[in-house]
């Protein structure tokens, strides 16, 4: 009886580890304004309720040390993979907002962030927000906890593979942040790269006005603007990225179980 309690109680811990892992690294669920005790006790009653309808009879477990820490690591990764997959489109967001905040020529007004206690570009946590809000009118946050219940399907317990397939995935995943980041601020950049070159036509025309001094309240106008125009075109595009990771989540989690 005690060692099937044991037995019990390890599956459990593995579970809880690969979904307080993935909490962690994933969007929103990983948000410091979030309490650490708030997200140790969801992934607790999460990897119960995974454990009450989960067959693991072919999981093997060995009461020791070293296949617990083993065993234990894997999940950790297993966990930070899948929610670090979520959260590229994120970081692709916060990446445009930085971009457009310095075309607009407000890279460097920040404001404080209390959660965090750090400095965020105004621009960026405004776009991010955005985000945040589609992710939510989408179910994103009911998605990450199916993907987590459907990866102990795909990648079992013990069956976890972090190879060279899976870091090849990632790392061409990750490279997307920079398209990702392109393709939000490509309107503001072109838009601004016109007004870049009537603002050296101008300087030339007339060389006696400071004519980057003169256009900088213009730009500012334009820019938020331009901004303000594209709201429902980068609601539609946030969502469409958004939906796509989240079919190529399950590549990821796929290739984890092979």
């Amino acid at each position: 009886m005690s060692n099937i309690l044991t037995t019990d109680f390890l599956i459990v811990f593995l579970i809880f580890l690969r979904i307080l892992f993935a909490f962690v690294a994933a969007p929103i669920y990983g948000h410091q304004a979030i309490p650490a005790l708030t997200k140790v006790f969801l992934a607790f009653i999460i990897a119960y309720i995974i454990f009450s309808t989960l067959d693991t009879s072919s999981v093997t477990v060995e009461v020791s040390l070293l296949w617990i820490a083993i065993n234990g690591i894997k999940e950790i990764l297993t966990g930070l993979i899948i929610g670090f997959s979520l959260n590229i489109v994120f970081y692709g967001i916060s990446f445009a907002g930085t971009l457009i905040g310095f075309e607009i020529g407000l890279s460097m007004a920040t404001i404080f962030n209390p959660v965090d206690e750090s400095s965020a570009n105004v621009i960026g946590q405004l776009i991010y927000f955005l985000a945040m809000f589609v992710f939510f009118i989408i179910n994103g946050h009911h998605y990450v906890i199916q993907a987590l219940v459907s990866s102990f399907y795909v990648a079992p317990l013990g069956v976890t593979a972090i190879t060279g397939p899976i870091t090849e995935l990632l790392i061409k995943y990750s490279a997307s942040v920079f398209i990702i980041a392109v393709k939000i601020s490509a309107p503001i950049l072109v838009s601004f790269f016109m007004i870049q070159i009537a603002e050296g036509i101008l300087a030339r025309v007339i060389p006696q006005m400071q004519v980057f001094f003169v256009t900088y309240p213009i730009k500012l106008a334009v820019g938020f603007l331009i901004m303000g125009s594209l709201i429902p075109l980068y609601v539609t595009v946030i969502k469409s990225l958004l939906q796509d990771f989240e079919s190529k989540l399950f590549t990821i989690v796929r290739v984890l179980g092979t």
